[in-house]
């Protein structure tokens, strides 16, 4: 991949890490360090907030998509199912363009970025932990890496200026 190339997908990828903390933890607010020091600073004094946060926190599998498939008329569910999908799917393309990463290597982002966003959110109070969110994050992210060995035209020409 030339340098121009790859200097253009990083720059890709840092916009995309960019949009994905903004819509997963900040929601509709604007990013502000100044919020998560707050935050931080608030959690530190109160440690008692992530034990509210773990007692919120789905960590059994399958339940929350369960809810979400039952109830897929309601917009809410509905975002919440297909939306964790879907904002893990550049994830998985990004490694396959990457040259270097592989299946395993999308699977293990997605679940990394995934945890570490989870976690963040229950840390900072900023949301809540939910294991369903890693399942279809990391599914979006395989997905992604599989669009890019089902459409290989778009993957293959980046990867031969290697």
């Amino acid at each position: 991949m030339k340098r121009m190339d790859r200097k253009l997908l990083a720059l890709g990828f840092a916009v995309y890490l960019y949009i994905l903390i903004k819509i997963i933890l900040f929601k509709y607010a604007p990013v502000e360090i100044a919020f998560l020091l707050r935050q931080l600073h608030s959690v530190m004094e109160h440690p008692e907030i992530i034990e509210n946060g773990l007692a919120y926190a789905n960590f059994t599998p399958f339940f929350s998509i369960h809810q979400n498939l039952d109830h897929l008329s309601n917009t809410h569910d509905f975002v919440n199912l297909f939306g964790n999908i879907a904002l893990f799917v550049p994830l998985g393309i990004f490694t396959r363009l990457s040259a270097k990463g592989g299946l395993f290597t999308a699977l293990v982002l997605s679940l990394g970025i995934s945890f570490s966003l989870e976690g963040s959110q229950l840390l900072l109070s900023m949301g809540s932990f939910d294991v369903d969110d890693l399942i279809l994050n990391v599914l979006g992210g395989l997905i992604g890496y599989a669009i890019c060995l089902v459409v290989p035209q778009p993957a293959a020409a980046f990867q031969k200026k290697s």
